[in-house]
């Protein structure tokens, strides 16, 4: 059996140097961006300049968010192996998941899910119900600071109507929010993330793999808080309040 990819020509082919069917050096490097070239090359078409805008926003929306664990982590695995910074870069961006910036996934399939129903307030209605009843936290809503909205779904919903995306993955998020209201009796943060989930969906940016957009958009991030580890050594001020608030206690 041959494998094959449609995604790019192998290092062994030196006579073309292709990415999705174009040539690399001719038709994408100079030509289009770096975002667009990561929705090409995942999707295997370009973007259209609204899709482009969308996605663009959507990667640097969550690039950084100050001393978060993603940036702790990498800190201070930078302070230990400081020569080596895809190794802190990599400990970082672990952190992503169900918990720290990478709900998109979980609302994602929630999307994919609903937008194929007929009824999708009975849809939202049971989706509500189940997680409810199971006590599990419906992804992309609530938040720990921003209330009564999240600044940057808002945001990100501007930028998304000014380049005329909107369409039904949006409209079925602010249907599960209002039912998620409901419910519960008071209003729940849409949070970026849910609100991501459903502009990337909207652009046709495949939902199992949403997360990916929160790993390469934090990476860039966790650069400049390794840089600065290495200009401020911050990390070892962690460790001395460890040291002063975390105290030992003998088991015995």
């Amino acid at each position: 059996m041959t494998l094959k990819t449609r995604i790019g020509t192998p290092m062994s082919d030196t006579k073309r140097l292709l990415m999705r069917g174009r040539d690399t050096l001719t038709e994408v490097v100079g030509k289009l961006t770096f975002s667009e070239s990561l929705f090409m090359i995942v999707t295997g078409h370009e973007p259209t300049k609204a899709e482009a805008k969308v996605f663009d926003a959507c990667l640097v929306i969550l690039m950084d968010h100050g001393i978060t664990p993603t940036a702790l982590v990498a800190r201070l695995v930078e302070d230990s192996i400081p020569d080596d910074i895809q190794v802190p870069i990599a400990a970082g961006i672990l952190m992503i998941g169900n918990k720290f910036a990478g709900t998109m996934a979980g609302a994602g399939r929630l999307l994919a899910e609903g937008v194929k129903q007929t009824n999708q307030h009975a849809w939202a209605a049971a989706t509500v119900a189940s997680y409810n009843t199971s006590h599990r936290r419906i992804p992309g809503f609530g938040h720990p600071y921003y209330f009564p909205e999240d600044p940057r779904a808002s945001r990100l919903f501007e930028i998304a109507a000014e380049a005329g995306v909107q369409g039904p993955y949006v409209m079925l998020i602010k249907t599960l929010g209002a039912e998620i209201d409901r419910a519960v009796g008071k209003h729940v943060t849409l949070n970026v993330t849910g609100a991501m989930a459903a502009l990337l969906c909207e652009i046709g940016f495949p939902s199992p793999v949403l997360r990916g957009v929160t790993v390469v958009s934090r990476a860039g991030g966790l650069i400049a808080h390794i840089l600065e580890e290495k200009e401020t050594h911050a990390s070892t001020e962690v460790m001395k309040l460890v040291d002063e608030y975390i105290a030992y206690e003998d088991p015995t």
